[in-house]
């Protein structure tokens, strides 16, 4: 890997980070082991982009123009794709603990400027906090997902990633609740109550101080006594000539695909809510979307997870194709009820649900769809590498392959594009990824075979375990 490769630039301690490691009581504290690490970055998730996923979980950020706030996410997403690519490079300068802080800091930002848009009608402040989120967002999503993806054990990983999209999407649970409770009486369309965002703005603060409790890899312990390889103070142009080399390699080009449909078919959703739905049934949505999310991204991480049958190749094959199939039928679905919306343009409340059912429960599959697919593409790369070190520059490359998408998605919704034509571009892009998922898919399976020869031949046991 890549931290045998250029072991001349590791110090001492660093190449000695594999001998096992225990407290003098022969106890690894809590706060060391690796659950611990998941709950931490999980918080800050809740705070931060889960906070933030709930507000755009009302629609567009609960705006009652759609344009402003999708031109605003645009932005954010576009310096995003920048700093997410950036992720390794500051990760290895400062560590994993300062850039998850860091990263932290320009969601309430974001907030603050819905609020005063909701409130006072400004909208230069919307563009400031969204420069300021996707300045230092896109450093927290490139170590988040090497925190969730790296840190764990391998026969863990399915379900602490699933951990990890809990608590973002317990965000939106709490946000879409508080949201549904301010505004349960507003049955037609328009914007939130601007108390909505007191609480958001608030719960976001705290994402600074709940990153400072997260231990760098080097510190961490798994169960088997062993530190985490992890090296920093590695030279920039070595780190650049291997971001370089992985970038073309084989499973990144693979799952970019599918992380370019996952970030441009997320502008949709909150836009398609926003256009059809009620104040209250937005907030509705907000609340349930992040339910059944969760329900989604811990079936994902227990059937790749849980041994139900004994090889690991098999449950990856079977979630594939379970999820495979679901998003299929949803994105087919989705196109029927949006090119019959087109002409009828419905405004849908929850008191006629002869008419809101239908369009309410498309919106939910499509939630649904996400959270699996999240799941498991997180899965993927995380099974590439056990190292945090190798798993920042996967992440980092992915999640800049992913804002890159998010940008041109909500982008070009800003227009505005109508919405028949978004959502048969998502539909035609899902269906162009799903091939190459499936060889990326044969990537992870053959690594399992490797794994199960290699411990097969020392007697250690079999990958299933």
């Amino acid at each position: 890997m890549y931290h045998d490769r250029n072991d001349r630039y590791c110090s001492q301690s660093q190449k000695t980070q594999n001998i096992p490691t225990v407290s003098p009581t022969g106890r690894t504290p809590f706060f060391r082991r690796t659950l611990f690490q998941i709950l931490v970055v999980g918080a800050c998730a809740f705070c931060a982009p889960g906070i933030w996923s709930a507000m755009n979980g009302l629609g567009v950020g609960g705006s009652q123009s759609p344009d402003l706030v999708n031109a605003a996410n645009a932005l954010l997403y576009a310096f995003m794709t920048g700093t997410c690519f950036m992720g390794p490079w500051v990760t290895n300068r400062i560590g994993f603990k300062y850039t998850l802080a860091i990263g932290s800091i320009g969601y309430p930002l974001y907030a603050a400027g819905l609020y005063v848009n909701n409130r006072f009608g400004d909208t230069w402040f919307v563009y400031v906090g969204a420069v300021a989120c996707g300045i230092t967002a896109g450093f927290f999503w490139s170590v988040e997902g090497a925190i969730a993806t790296g840190y764990p054990e391998s026969h863990k990983r399915g379900r602490y990633i699933a951990t990890w999209f809990t608590f973002r999407n317990f965000g939106n649970i709490i946000g879409g609740a508080v949201s549904l409770g301010v505004n349960h009486k507003i049955n037609h369309k328009g914007k939130v109550g601007y108390q909505t965002y007191w609480g958001f703005i608030a719960i976001q603060c705290l994402g600074l101080f709940l990153g400072l409790l997260l231990s760098n890899p080097e510190n961490v312990v798994r169960d088997d006594g062993t530190r985490i390889q992890a090296p920093r103070g590695i030279n920039w142009r070595v780190e650049g000539k291997q971001m370089w080399k992985l970038l073309r390699s084989k499973p990144i080009l693979l799952l970019s695909p599918l992380f370019w449909y996952f970030g441009w078919m997320q502008a949709y959703p909150g836009t398609y809510l926003a256009t059809y739905f009620t104040v209250r049934s937005r907030a509705l949505g907000s609340f349930l979307s992040a339910v059944v999310g969760t329900i989604a991204t811990w079936l994902g991480g227990s059937l790749v997870d849980i041994p139900w049958h004994k090889s690991r190749s098999v449950r990856a094959i079977s979630t594939f194709v379970l999820i495979a199939l679901l998003n299929s039928g949803t994105w087919i679905w989705a196109v029927y009820i949006q090119n019959e919306y087109r002409h009828t343009l419905p405004v849908l409340d929850w008191e006629n649900q002869r008419t809101f059912g239908r369009g309410f429960g498309v919106y939910m599959l499509e939630r649904v769809s996400l959270g699996m697919v999240e799941n498991y593409i997180y899965w993927c790369i995380g099974n590439l590498s056990d190292s945090p070190g190798d798993q920042i520059r996967y992440s980092s490359l992915l999640r800049g392959i992913e804002t890159a998408g998010v940008a041109v998605g909500f982008g070009v919704q800003a227009v505005p594009t109508v919405l028949i034509a978004t959502v048969s571009i998502n539909c035609g892009l899902w269906f162009f990824a799903l091939p190459f998922s499936w060889y990326a898919t044969k990537q992870v399976v053959q690594r399992f075979k490797q794994l199960e020869a290699v411990k097969t031949d020392v007697g250690i046991g079999t990958a299933s375990e």
